[in-house]
């Protein structure tokens, strides 16, 4: 062989022909390096879970707040003051007793005298609110005078209505005067009973009031 014969390498190309198509072993190989690479790659170890967390504590209860308005502004109850009760009346001495009895005689039979029997009930009724509650002694001649002038009254009335006519103004006038001395007497006698510290019931009266 002469050394002018071309080697296999140095062949001559026509610049104008199209280059040849890329050999298929050429390609097969950067195919399958994905799957390689994914075949000699390590799985990935799985996420581990999340460990799970207990229930949250509830917060304490707040303590309780009045609003700020009633706090400003009390109950009507709160604002109220407790009731004030009057002190009870120091019981009379014996002798007080003596004397506020003999006056609840003299006081009803002086007003009977001066109203001619018509106001004698209020002196002794006065009396007779006043310290029906401060002794037993004066409490009993008051509430006597008290009686006497009730009875008295109810003579008067009858008197009275007697009066209205001729026949009977002659029992009426006589009833009249009757009891009229009856109820002074009466008060007189009472009187001088309190006055001594007696005790002591009116005649002919009855117990309205005890």
């Amino acid at each position: 062989m002469s050394d002018t014969t071309p080697r296999p390498d140095e062949t001559p190309t026509d610049p104008t022909a199209p280059p040849p198509p890329p050999a298929p072993e050429a390609a097969a190989p950067e195919a399958a390096a994905p799957e390689a690479a994914t075949a000699e790659a390590p799985l990935a170890p799985p996420a581990p879970a999340p460990a799970e967390q207990p229930y949250p504590t509830p917060p304490p209860p707040a303590a309780y707040e009045q609003p700020q308005d009633a706090q400003q502004h009390p109950p009507y109850y709160a604002q109220q003051s407790p009731p004030q009760y009057a002190p009870q009346a120091a019981p009379l001495t014996p002798s007080e007793e003596r004397t506020w009895g003999m006056l609840s005689h003299v006081v009803g039979g002086g007003a009977m005298v001066l109203s001619g029997g018509f106001l004698g009930f209020v002196g002794s009724l006065v009396i007779y609110l006043m310290y029906k509650d401060r002794g037993p002694f004066v409490r009993a001649h008051a509430a006597n005078s008290l009686n006497v002038q009730i009875t008295a009254g109810i003579g008067f009335l009858i008197g009275w209505l007697l009066t209205i006519t001729i026949i009977g103004a002659l029992i009426g006038i006589p009833i009249l005067i009757a009891v009229f001395i009856w109820a002074v007497v009466v008060h007189i006698i009472g009187a001088v009973k309190a006055n001594n510290g007696e005790w002591w019931t009116p005649p002919m009266t009855p117990q309205f009031i005890k």
